[in-house]
Protein backbone atom coordinates (compact mmCIF):
# COMPACT_ATOMS: atom_id res chain seq x y z
CA UNK A 1 0.00 0.00 0.00
CA UNK A 2 1.16 3.49 -0.89
CA UNK A 3 -0.05 6.59 0.95
CA UNK A 4 0.36 10.07 -0.52
CA UNK A 5 -0.48 13.50 0.83
CA UNK A 6 -1.45 15.85 -1.97
CA UNK A 7 -2.65 19.44 -1.77
CA UNK A 8 -5.32 20.78 -4.11
CA UNK A 9 -3.49 23.62 -5.85
CA UNK A 10 -5.90 24.77 -8.52
CA UNK A 11 -8.06 27.82 -7.77
CA UNK A 12 -11.44 26.15 -8.16
CA UNK A 13 -10.56 23.08 -6.12
CA UNK A 14 -11.98 19.69 -7.03
CA UNK A 15 -14.87 21.01 -9.11
CA UNK A 16 -16.67 18.84 -11.69
CA UNK A 17 -13.98 18.94 -14.39
CA UNK A 18 -11.13 18.24 -11.95
CA UNK A 19 -13.11 15.45 -10.27
CA UNK A 20 -13.77 13.92 -13.69
CA UNK A 21 -10.07 13.99 -14.55
CA UNK A 22 -9.14 12.40 -11.23
CA UNK A 23 -11.75 9.65 -11.57
CA UNK A 24 -10.78 9.03 -15.20
CA UNK A 25 -7.12 8.57 -14.32
CA UNK A 26 -7.97 6.45 -11.27
CA UNK A 27 -10.17 4.17 -13.37
CA UNK A 28 -7.23 3.37 -15.65
CA UNK A 29 -5.72 1.26 -12.85
CA UNK A 30 -6.87 -1.95 -11.20
CA UNK A 31 -5.67 -1.10 -7.71
CA UNK A 32 -8.02 0.30 -5.10
CA UNK A 33 -7.67 4.05 -4.68
CA UNK A 34 -9.30 5.90 -1.81
CA UNK A 35 -8.96 9.55 -0.95
CA UNK A 36 -9.77 11.24 2.33
CA UNK A 37 -9.86 14.62 3.93
CA UNK A 38 -10.42 15.42 7.59
CA UNK A 39 -14.06 14.30 7.50
CA UNK A 40 -14.58 11.67 4.80
CA UNK A 41 -13.02 8.79 2.89
CA UNK A 42 -14.25 8.12 -0.67
CA UNK A 43 -13.53 6.03 -3.74
CA UNK A 44 -11.25 8.00 -6.09
CA UNK A 45 -12.85 6.21 -9.05
CA UNK A 46 -16.22 7.89 -8.43
CA UNK A 47 -16.76 11.45 -9.71
CA UNK A 48 -19.69 12.08 -7.37
CA UNK A 49 -17.77 10.80 -4.34
CA UNK A 50 -14.81 13.02 -5.15
CA UNK A 51 -17.06 16.06 -5.49
CA UNK A 52 -18.66 15.29 -2.10
CA UNK A 53 -15.28 15.99 -0.49
CA UNK A 54 -15.84 19.66 -1.41
CA UNK A 55 -12.05 20.10 -1.52
CA UNK A 56 -11.14 23.71 -2.17
CA UNK A 57 -7.76 25.17 -3.05
CA UNK A 58 -5.25 24.40 -0.30
CA UNK A 59 -7.07 21.32 1.00
CA UNK A 60 -4.77 18.46 1.92
CA UNK A 61 -5.97 15.06 0.75
CA UNK A 62 -4.57 11.68 1.66
CA UNK A 63 -4.61 9.03 -1.05
CA UNK A 64 -4.20 5.31 -0.45
CA UNK A 65 -3.27 3.07 -3.37
CA UNK A 66 -3.48 -0.67 -2.85
CA UNK A 67 -2.93 -3.27 -5.54
CA UNK A 68 -0.65 -4.61 -8.24
CA UNK A 69 -0.34 -1.32 -10.15
CA UNK A 70 -0.31 0.99 -7.13
CA UNK A 71 3.04 2.59 -8.05
CA UNK A 72 1.86 3.57 -11.53
CA UNK A 73 -1.47 4.82 -10.18
CA UNK A 74 0.22 6.88 -7.47
CA UNK A 75 2.56 8.44 -10.02
CA UNK A 76 -0.30 9.34 -12.38
CA UNK A 77 -2.45 10.92 -9.66
CA UNK A 78 0.51 12.84 -8.24
CA UNK A 79 1.32 14.21 -11.71
CA UNK A 80 -2.28 15.36 -12.09
CA UNK A 81 -2.00 17.37 -8.86
CA UNK A 82 1.48 18.72 -9.68
CA UNK A 83 0.13 19.93 -13.04
CA UNK A 84 -2.89 21.61 -11.39
CA UNK A 85 -5.24 19.30 -13.29
CA UNK A 86 -3.95 20.86 -16.54
CA UNK A 87 -5.89 24.02 -15.82
CA UNK A 88 -4.39 27.36 -16.80
CA UNK A 89 -5.86 29.32 -13.93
Amino acid sequence: MIKSRLVVNNRRGLHARAATKLASISNQYQCNIVVRNAESMVDAKSIISIMLLAASEGTELIFEFDGADEVKASTAVTELFVNSFDEDE
